[in-house]
Parts: structure tokens; sequence; C-alpha cells
């Protein structure tokens, strides 16, 4: 797949981490505030962004890691689009009030770190066996 066959297919993939993510933070929020619940939607939307892009997105370039491995690597590697968006993420809380203030913030934190989570996920977790 061209890389921008594969970007389109990570935006979309995106798009159902951010349903994802935008459910869990509204459902676990009251727990956890706002903030500790980012932290949980956001674990649970890179977990579903994982298995999708794994099985659609980057099917082509399995690196040959176990299942376990691969997913612990992908975790990892997101944390650096994870910081930027949650920066952006605690910004807009501080901007924006209202009830749709954290789905805003959801929002502006997954477009912040779109290029750094794609360019992770391409050639850090789901280079093909052959690129290692």
């Amino acid at each position: 797949m061209r890389i921008g066959k594969e970007f389109l297919s990570f935006v979309v993939v995106g798009a159902i981490g951010f349903v994802v993510d935008v459910g869990v933070l509204y459902v676990a929020s009251p727990h956890l505030g706002w903030y500790g619940g980012r932290v949980l939607s956001w674990t649970a939307a890179a977990t579903a962004t994982w298995l999708l892009n794994r099985h659609f997105t980057f099917r082509a370039r399995r690196s040959g890691a176990s299942i376990a491995r691969e997913y612990l690597h992908y975790m990892l590697t997101m944390l650096g689009g994870a910081l930027v968006n949650y920066a952006a993420y605690v910004l807009t809380l501080h901007w924006v009030g209202g009830s749709w203030g954290p789905a805003l913030g959801v929002a502006a934190g997954s477009c912040a770190g779109l290029v750094v989570n794609f360019a992770s996920a391409r050639y850090l977790v789901f280079r093909a066996a052959r690129e290692h």
C-alpha cells in the first residue's frame, strides 16, 4: 500500500479511535476526573487503533514480532504523540469551558499528534521484516 493510502487509512482508524477516546473519557471522568479519565481513554483508544492499524492500515507491513511485543512497541512509540496530544488537550480544557470542552480537547490533541503517531507506527512498529 502506498504511503498516501496508508495515511488515509490511518486517519480513518484515528477517527474511530477518537470515538473510543471520547466515549471512554465521558464514562470515566465522573470517577477519575477529566485528567485521569483522559489517561484511561487514551489507553483504550490507542489499543483500538493498534488493532485496526494492524489489521487494515499496515497489514502488508507486519514486522514478524509476537503480538504482545508488537502491542507493547506500538504503545511505547505512541507515547511521543501522546505527550503532544495530552498537552493540546490540557490547553483546550483551560481555554474552553462547557460540556464539549473535553471532546474538543481530544480532537485538538488527536490532530496535534497525528503526524508523529503515523511516522512512529509506519517506520518504527509496522516496518516490513525486510526493513529491519
